[in-house]
């Protein structure tokens, strides 16, 4: 209960103040969670906002790891191809859609803290190696285009699945949740795959 407090409680104070300017005594008195509390939670700012993403990436609280949770392996275990890329595109909007603005905040906290910066840098290798997966399985299938290596296909994916194009998209140029997944999953198949 304290915990899922403080979580929320930081969610709105880092998206209305940013990283920089919201204390711990700020998100302790938002959460009326106390301060001795929320240290043995988090045990810093930085452990917070890493809570807050996990949370934000897994959409609960459960301490699965995205790989590992019953949809995404289902996904990467799709008997048609076309289907596993469909999987992904839903995934990747669900998640890009939960993370945006905290997605944001660590952006902007990295320019300026170095623990952000590695808090990014750590996020975007779990992206990474997720949609290395997803390649990796392509590549073994044989079904990707002609001249693509694995590699290739990962950065392909990487690409188009990243936070950014989804921010452009969905929320700078208005596409719906359903059109960019529909969109998403026809430049998968339509960049990866054979024709």
């Amino acid at each position: 209960m304290a915990r899922r407090a403080v979580i929320d409680a930081a969610r709105t104070l880092f998206v209305e103040r940013g990283y920089g300017a919201t204390t711990i005594e700020a998100i302790s008195s938002a959460s009326d969670v106390p301060q001795a509390t929320v240290y043995r939670l988090f045990a810093s700012k930085i452990g917070i906002l890493k809570a807050l993403l996990d949370v934000s990436v897994g959409g609960d609280d459960e301490p699965v790891a995205v790989a590992e949770r019953p949809h995404v392996r289902s996904a990467l275990e799709a008997a048609r191809l076309e289907e596993t890329l469909a999987q992904l595109a839903a995934l990747s909007v669900a998640i890009n859609s939960r993370t945006g603005p905290i997605y944001r905040v660590l952006v902007s906290a990295a320019s300026a803290d170095t623990e952000a910066a590695g808090l990014l840098d750590e996020l975007t290798r779990q992206r990474q190696d997720g949609q290395g997966r997803v390649a990796g399985a392509l590549a073994r299938a044989k079904a990707l285009r002609s001249g693509l290596r694995a590699q290739d296909a990962a950065d392909i994916i990487h690409a188009l699945a990243s936070p950014e194009l989804y921010r452009l998209l969905a929320i700078d140029r208005g596409w719906s949740q359903e059109r960019y997944k529909q969109w998403l999953a026809e430049s998968l198949r339509g960049q990866l795959l054979r024709p």
